[in-house]
């Protein structure tokens, strides 16, 4: 821990703006001085008391709740003061202001002959107090991000997956399997150690089978992580293709509503629109394009732009919808100008696996097409083909429709998760020879152990926390 991570802070725990109610939260070692400066009165540890909020004449700048959490059973593990007052921001910046120089006057009332003083406190930087929380033991490194992803869930699912987190559900999986490892590391460092003991430690421990065991407990961690990460970051989808193909439509089909100008004008999209979408609580960003046509082609400079910036979408897309229009597919003109895009995805190096090609205006031409069996046929205009279009991007996710149990999950966790495979994989490599290196089998062992203790904060810098910390809100 840092000498930083051991000043008195404080900050306002709500969000920004007026409300009913707002929380300052003050968070360090030996607040019960402060307390009593602010409320003029002893707290009682983790019961509501109702109470003025006194400034430094003894006059009330508010009256509300005070909670005071002694350490350490508070969430930072640390002496914890709340006041919850009227949650307009001038009230929330006195009552801040009023906890900074009370701390630091040296005229502060005397407490049982002791003044009442709390040196060093300071405005909480972003996410400060969870960090204190993982500090000092009462949250892993897993819980913690937990706590910034059920704040930003943007789905119901989202947010039962990151409670879930919160409560331990993922960090027990990443544990067990941690321990399991650790066991098998200790026979393999015990034969290292004893190469003079004649019992085959590994063969009559089972080794390989607790290694097999170990990656296929790993496989459905990685699973299930993977539906954790999608949950929390959602599938980005680009709708391409030509002018008036029913681009912006589908678009306001998938939404529910009118986010897009359709008009018949070919064209009439210039710019990027994006909406947030979900499909079975899972959350996608949607993104509408301007028409793909050769650049020289464009109408004029503004329509230029929005090609550039429809491929500049269609690169960090997690999946595209190549939209073709099944009433002019006949025309000739305009197969040739669906085959020069499929040729331009090629060239800005977008996987084919990315592409989901999607045929609109079934309703146009009366019937499906049988001559395209495996295509998505779809109607903007009536939603027929709409299920199975959201079906296919799901699928195209990777997502299983898992039910209760997914916890949320971050890309550094799958990345870690991936490590520890590849490593496992090369430990079963060794251990598979016939005259395994049991010390190069013990490295890979040591190193997938490590991977894992980066999920849960076991084995992690400093500067990763401060990564880590700086996405949350101010007072959380």
């Amino acid at each position: 821990m840092l000498p930083r991570d051991q000043d008195p802070i404080v900050a306002v725990a709500t969000a920004p703006g007026r409300g009913a109610v707002g929380i300052v939260r003050v968070s360090g070692a030996g607040l019960k001085p402060l307390a009593q400066a602010l409320c003029g009165q002893w707290l009682k540890p983790r019961h509501a008391t109702y109470t003025p909020f006194l400034d430094a004449q003894g006059h009330p700048i508010d009256q509300g709740l005070a909670l005071f959490f002694e350490a350490p059973h508070s969430y930072t593990g640390e002496d914890v003061l709340e006041l919850q007052a009227h949650g307009g921001p001038v009230v929330l910046q006195m009552l801040v202001q009023r906890c900074l120089e009370a701390a630091a006057s040296s005229q502060a009332t005397p407490v049982h002959g002791r003044e009442a003083l709390l040196p060093g406190l300071r405005l909480a930087e972003p996410g400060e107090f969870t960090r204190r929380a993982f500090l000092n033991d009462k949250l892993d490194l897993a819980q913690a991000e937990a706590v910034a992803d059920l704040i930003d869930a943007g789905t119901e699912a989202a947010a039962r997956s990151a409670a879930r987190s919160l409560q331990g559900e993922f960090s027990q999986r990443i544990d067990a399997l941690a321990q399991r490892l650790l066991h098998l590391r200790m026979l393999v460092e015990a034969t290292l150690d004893f190469p003079e003991e004649e019992i085959d430690f590994l063969q009559k421990a089972d080794a390989q089978g607790q290694l097999d065991g170990i990656e296929e407990a790993l496989a459905a961690v990685l699973a299930q992580t993977r539906q954790g990460v999608l949950l929390r970051e959602g599938l980005r989808v680009v709708i391409a293709g030509q002018p008036n193909v029913g681009k912006s439509s589908l678009l306001n089909a998938l939404a529910g509503q009118e986010v897009a100008i359709v008009t018949p004008i070919a064209g009439t999209t210039r710019d990027r629109i994006e909406q947030a979408l979900q499909i079975e609580g899972v959350p996608l960003h949607v993104v509408d394009t301007a028409g793909l046509r050769d650049a020289q082609e464009a109408s004029d400079e503004v329509e230029r732009i929005g090609i550039e910036r429809s491929w500049e979408a269609i690169r960090g897309a997690d999946a595209v919808l190549f939209l073709s229009d099944l009433s002019r597919r006949a025309r000739a003109d305009y197969a040739a100008a669906d085959r020069l895009i499929e040729a331009q995805l090629r060239q800005h190096g977008v996987d084919p696996a990315r592409v989901v090609a999607v045929h609109n205006k079934v309703d146009a031409v009366g019937a499906l097409n049988d001559s395209l069996p495996e295509a998505l046929q779809v109607s903007a205009r009536t939603g027929a083909g709409l299920d199975a279009l959201r079906a296919a991007l799901l699928a195209r996710a990777g997502w299983q429709a898992l039910p209760e149990g997914v916890a949320i999950a971050r890309t550094r966790h799958l990345q870690a998760l991936q490590r520890c495979a590849a490593h496992l994989a090369q430990a079963q490599a060794q251990l598979q020879c016939a005259a395994p290196a049991l010390d190069l089998l013990a490295e890979e062992l040591r190193v997938a152990h490590q991977a894992l203790g980066e999920i849960t904060g076991q084995l992690s810098a400093d500067d990763l926390l401060g990564v880590i910390f700086s996405s949350f809100c101010i007072g959380k």
